[in-house]
């Protein structure tokens, strides 16, 4: 009997994407007679029944392309802004799910599309998912698509930076993607041989930055590679963020919340400038003309890697698999390099951050680079 099946894509768009709906679209239509219907734009496509019938035409040629077919949004569906109201719009994606008859919803995205997601699963809906990020960041699997293709990419920039560095005696300040997680200033700082890597998990001391750029300096190496994710924090700035989420963990009630989750709205804007303040920083405490590099979203963009191309045609094909042994409310993770169900009730809310004794750690500190510690 036919299987009708919706997914859509959520969040940031990454490399993967395609490959993914492409692995689940064919192995489904191909091995259990699955039929595919694509909502663009994400949750809000969903809201609105904007949708495409992924047959063979659009299915075929896109593994090697980046982005999604589909579409994406940050939507919420239980805070969506329709004209200048925010509103719950969870019942009308409920019918238009029953509309279509599905016996399955596919959402894949990050951690914030886990969560949405999940939602939806609590409100009836019959939901699966797949893990999507450049950051690696999501809680419950290895690895998520996306990820190896940015690495790729900030690694290449690190790489580039060097010999500008190299050539004119310069502190050159490159920041990556990574805003909670570290994962992946971490990789390409290693990978690409910078000398101070800065990570959201462990914050900084910005004379230990410089203490480590002059020994370098006295040591003939005129310059450094300063590797920083956008969510690193120096120490007096992480102790503030860190008081201010207290605040609201331990609010008695929703005015107390709403003005601690303000602060933090406040601060991160402030915080928003500490590559730049940084660079700054380290040109008045070492003597060196500094730069910044800013790589921002040219990390998401492109063909997917091999491996990325790799992994979500695992994950799809084996998301078709869970549809067809019913497997509802969970996501499809790569656990040991096997895909895996996991619970989304097990894994939404949590994030997987860097572990400070991570072995890529240790061995970026036994290599000689500086973590600001």
């Amino acid at each position: 009997m036919s299987k009708y099946i919706g997914v859509l894509t959520a969040g940031g768009d990454s490399p993967g994407l395609n490959a993914a709906i492409r692995g689940l679209g064919k192995a489904g239509e191909q091995q259990y007679d699955m039929h595919l219907i694509g909502f663009q734009d994400g949750f809000r496509g969903l809201m609105e029944n904007r949708f495409i019938r992924l047959n063979n035409m659009y299915l075929s040629g896109i593994l090697t392309i980046g982005g999604t077919i589909l579409g994406t949004s940050r939507d919420k569906p239980h805070k969506m802004q329709v004209g200048d109201r925010t509103m719950d719009m969870t019942d009308v994606m409920l019918e238009v799910y029953n509309k279509h008859h599905f016996d399955a919803l596919v959402c894949i995205g990050g951690g914030g599309t886990q969560k949405n997601a999940y939602h939806l699963y609590k409100h009836g809906m019959n939901i699966i998912t797949l893990p999507k990020t450049i950051d690696n960041d999501i809680f419950g699997t290895d690895r998520s698509f996306g990820y190896d293709s940015a690495l790729q990419i900030a690694t290449d920039a690190v790489d580039r930076l060097h010999s500008t560095a190299h050539s004119h005696h310069r502190i050159i300040v490159a920041e990556i993607m990574g805003h909670n997680a570290g994962w992946l200033a971490l990789g390409a700082g290693v990978a690409g041989g910078a000398d101070v890597i800065l990570i959201p998990e462990i914050p900084y001391e910005i004379e230990s930055i410089a203490e480590a750029i002059r020994s370098r300096r006295k040591k003939g190496k005129h310059f450094s590679i300063v590797a920083i994710a956008e969510g690193a924090l120096s120490k007096q700035d992480a102790k503030i963020l860190k008081k201010v989420r207290s605040e609201i963990e331990n609010a008695s009630n929703q005015d107390e919340r709403r003005k601690a989750k303000k602060s933090i709205v406040k601060l991160e804007k402030t915080f928003s400038n500490n590559t730049i303040e940084l660079s700054r920083q380290l040109e008045i405490l070492t003597g060196l003309i500094s730069r910044v590099t800013i790589l921002g979203h040219v990390q998401r963009g492109g063909a997917p890697s091999p491996a990325d191309r790799l992994l979500a045609t695992q994950l799809g094909s084996a998301c078709a698999k869970a549809i067809q042994n019913e497997e509802y409310g969970v996501m499809i993770a790569m656990k040991n390099d096997l895909p895996t169900s996991v619970p989304l009730k097990d894994i939404v809310g949590k994030r997987k951050t860097v572990p400070l004794d991570h072995p890529l750690i240790e061995s970026a500190r036994m290599v000689g680079t500086n973590f600001g510690d």
